[in-house]
Formats: C-alpha cells, structure tokens, sequence
C-alpha cells in the first residue's frame, strides 16, 4: 500500500507539472535544473508510477473494486 501512495503522489507531481507547462512553467526543471540528472530521474519515476497504477488501480480502488464505476 504504501508503493501505491508513492505512486500517486509522483503522478500528482507529474500532472501538477504538465499544467504548469501549458502555463509556460516547469516545476521540475526549475527545481533541479534544466536537463539535470535529479530532473531525469523524477520524469522517469512520474512515467514508472503512470505504469504502476494502470497496472494496480482496478485491485487498490475502492470505487473500481465495489463496481462503483
């Protein structure tokens, strides 16, 4: 359980970043620096977590696992 709130914490950043690009902003980037190694390391582990959960959410959903959908 706890994989899974990592997960989606990552994928809040990640979403919170993309709409901050439309924005003309990048969270990550200006953080830790435009094509850094940290910044390489964040997207990889957003994009990693986006798998996890497409995987994993139907089993760790409430709504998903009570046919609430």
């Amino acid at each position: 359980m706890k994989l899974h709130k990592i997960t989606f914490i990552l994928l809040i950043i990640g979403g919170l970043n993309w709409g901050l690009e439309a924005l003309g902003y990048n969270l990550v980037d200006w953080v830790f620096g435009m094509d850094s190694t940290i910044a390489m390391v964040v997207y990889l582990l957003v994009g990693l977590s986006a798998v996890y959960e497409i995987v994993s959410h139907k089993g760790l959903c409430r709504n998903c696992s009570q046919g609430q959908m």
